[in-house]
């Protein structure tokens, strides 16, 4: 028998690690090739791993809710016949050492933990976090990040309060470093050791807040040190008959990213009407067509997607990012599209390149996106990367919205629905009523870089596109 190493695959150019959500089979169970192993999650697609051949799972190296990086083995799977093995795992009897050993490097073990939190961590206080408490966040964090705030006492509200640097704003090594740097750099509030209680430190009034410098490689994280308690929550009450469901992991993150855009952006909305008649009638002209031609359905997305593009070409200040005091003017034009999946839950998959691409292109991207949204089937990569989101509220049959934007874009456009409305029409012979197809824009955008006479003009560009589409143009 031979064994093969289940490696974490490459899930996208900025995803560098997963988190294991769920474990599809067992030890002992039998993997076809191409099986799905494993269930993994990234900040916001879950997708499975399958096995590449065929045999009996003997080991799980990572428990659920562990966080593996990209390349690490996961699994062992043995496989009848000549399988190469990259690295094959070395039975835990092997290399166990001795109990007499294991015991003394035990206790060398614990000597060398207590003479760290004897001496790093100086202003930490509270009793010292576990890796339990790292895993309970919501937060993705490296091994190597978690294993240095373990080391060096860093609690789970400091760790979350350290702006990150990295990918999507995660935490790297040198944020963290940095961190534990200024705070042992600053003025102690209180020891670091734990004394007897026939000793007790001095009161902290000595060292008051006021007087202490600010540390400039991390304000936000010293503060946290020294922020007022958080105010009470109000309770809920809860009597026999109500339910209390617990949010998905995915539910939890939607949750934070919202209440963090709407910290950081200064929302504003410009809400437009706009006359989609030659669209509407252009389309119900050519989807038979369409997809008997080309076999795709034709909706009104690509449509609108191809225009928003265009006006995106025109407005490039709308297509920018904001990091910290600065602007990022983003080359390409890729847009996200904001789709509710079944479970209830929102993702935003990404058309790359979206002003490169004719309607036929763009349908083929819509598409294919939304299809395997539906069926959870979306790569990590396909969600990153967007510089500005469209979301349809009018699949709902809301007439227009006031949607959060998605950090770190600046501007997000939501489409009402299509309603058949009396309306007055302007001809050389006069005014007259007549019935139209008319919907709303609503254009939420950021007020730190998008001022009113921008986020209006963008908007108002893509309604003039909408009301001047060529009712006789080709596919």
């Amino acid at each position: 028998m031979a064994r093969y190493e289940l490696k974490l695959p490459k899930m996208g150019e900025s995803v560098a690690e997963a988190t294991i959500t769920n474990w599809l089979k067992q030890p002992g169970d039998h993997i076809s090739t191409d099986e799905a192993v494993l269930e993994i999650a990234t900040d916001k697609v879950d997708s499975e791993v399958p096995s590449e051949v065929s045999g009996t799972l003997v080991e799980q190296l990572f428990q659920k809710d562990d966080v593996v990086k990209v390349g690490q083995t996961v699994a062992i799977i043995e496989v009848e016949g000549g399988v190469v093995v990259d690295a094959p795992s070395i039975p835990a009897a092997e290399i166990s050492p001795a109990p007499e050993v294991a015991a003394a490097a035990s206790e060398i073990e614990k000597t060398v933990d207590n003479a760290r939190q004897f001496t790093a961590a100086p202003v930490s206080s509270g009793t010292p976090p576990t890796k339990e408490e790292y895993h309970n966040s919501d937060k993705f964090y490296s091994p190597l990040v978690k294993n240095i705030a373990l080391q060096e006492n860093v609690s789970m509200s400091e760790l979350e309060n350290i702006p990150g640097t990295g990918a999507e704003g995660r935490v790297t090594k040198n944020d963290i470093l940095a961190y534990v740097a200024s705070r042992k750099n600053a003025p102690q509030q209180a020891t670091a050791p734990q004394t007897p209680i026939s000793q007790p430190t001095q009161p902290v009034q000595q060292a008051p807040v006021e007087e202490a410098p600010k540390p400039v490689a991390a304000p936000q994280a010293a503060a946290s040190n020294t922020a007022a308690p958080a105010p009470a929550k109000v309770p809920v009450s809860v009597n026999g008959q109500d339910e209390i469901v617990e949010m998905d992991r995915m539910r939890k993150l939607i949750s934070k990213y919202m209440v963090e855009s709407v910290q950081t952006s200064a929302h504003v909305q410009s809400f437009i009407e706009v006359d989609v008649t030659n669209i509407w009638d252009w389309r119900e002209k050519n989807k038979d067509k369409f997809e008997k031609r080309e076999g795709e359905k034709l909706t009104f997305t690509p449509i609108f997607m191809e225009i928003v593009a265009k006006a995106l070409k025109d407005f490039p200040m709308m297509n920018i990012a904001v990091d910290g005091d600065y602007i990022i003017k983003k080359k390409a034009i890729n847009l996200g599209m904001a789709a509710a999946l079944p479970s209830g839950n929102l993702i935003v998959p990404v058309i790359k390149n979206a002003d490169q691409l004719n309607l036929l292109g763009m349908a083929k991207a819509v598409n294919d996106l939304g299809a395997r949204a539906k069926a959870g089937k979306l790569k990590p990569d396909d969600t990153q990367g967007g510089t500005y989101t469209v979301t349809n509220v009018g699949t709902f049959g809301s007439v227009f919205g006031t949607p959060i934007i998605n950090q770190p874009q600046v501007g997000i456009l939501a489409l009402g629905a299509i309603r058949k409305v009396p309306a007055v029409i302007e001809t050389p012979e006069g005014d007259f009523i007549g019935i139209r197809k008319k919907m709303f824009l609503s254009h939420s955008y950021d007020h730190r870089v998008v001022d009113g006479a921008l986020g209006g003009s963008f908007v108002k560009r893509v309604a003039d596109y909408m009301e001047a589409f060529d009712e006789n143009r080709d596919f």
